[in-house]
């Protein structure tokens, strides 16, 4: 995962979904405690969900922009540390067992060598750790935005299981979600080739759709959805 330097204001817009945030939290938080790295943290969406729950927290953000907005938001945090690295190279200083929770939101996809970068991730866990992900989901839906925002794939289930499983650990959960999310992302991102967010459609994702989708997924399931979300657990 090399320094990428986001620029334009996608992330603020992003960041003001707190449905879809609810929505994510929801899966990780029973399995959030202890020591707690956070690897992409971008400008803290997730963090700060995070930081409530862990006894410490470290967020490692590559994106060199973005890092002074990260440790001014948390100055006031004890617990929470600001790191500038990669994954990569933060994740070859750690000793082995000394991490209870990993937590990966859209940052796997960003990575070339995914298999490696699983495989040094639980060897920095406990037994017993968790290893939280959240990435794009189905090839199909691969777009210019995803390209420029320096994505080497888009998942589906039985490879990133397979993935996760072949680092070490046992998968808990993995399940795609936002199944109405497919269709507006083919439309307007890979066919159209929208290369940015429009706030407007976001908003109204998250007040509307989102909570729709929710009630559709936990009644029913989803057999297919523009993400994926897996807990995994070192044995």
């Amino acid at each position: 995962m090399d320094a990428v330097t986001y620029v334009g204001n996608d992330l603020e817009v992003l960041a003001d979904m707190p449905n879809y945030y609810s929505w994510i939290m929801e899966a990780f938080a029973p399995h959030v405690r202890g020591r707690v790295i956070e690897y992409g943290a971008g400008v803290g969406t997730i963090s700060q969900r995070l930081a409530p729950l862990a006894e410490t927290l470290t967020l490692v953000e590559p994106s060199p922009n973005l890092i002074d907005r990260l440790q001014a938001r948390f100055a006031d945090s004890a617990k929470v540390t600001v790191t500038a690295d990669s994954l990569e190279a933060h994740v070859a200083q750690l000793s082995p067992g000394s991490v209870d929770t990993i937590v990966m939101v859209n940052v796997l996809e960003h990575i070339a060598d995914d298999r490696a970068a699983l495989r040094h991730l639980m060897t920095a866990l406990k037994p017993g750790g968790h290893l939280l992900l959240f990435v794009p989901a189905l090839q199909f839906l691969m777009s210019r935005l995803d390209r420029d925002l320096g994505h080497f794939r888009r998942y589906h289930r039985p490879e990133l299981v397979t993935k996760v499983e072949d680092s070490g650990a046992a998968v808990l959960d993995c399940r795609y979600i936002d199944l109405l999310g497919v269709g507006p992302w083919f439309l307007l991102n890979t066919l159209l080739g929208a290369t940015s967010f429009n706030p407007a459609l976001v908003t109204l994702n998250d007040r509307y759709a989102v909570a729709l989708t929710r009630r559709i997924e936990a009644a029913v399931g989803a057999p297919f959805g523009k993400n994926l979300i897996l807990v995994a657990r070192k044995d």
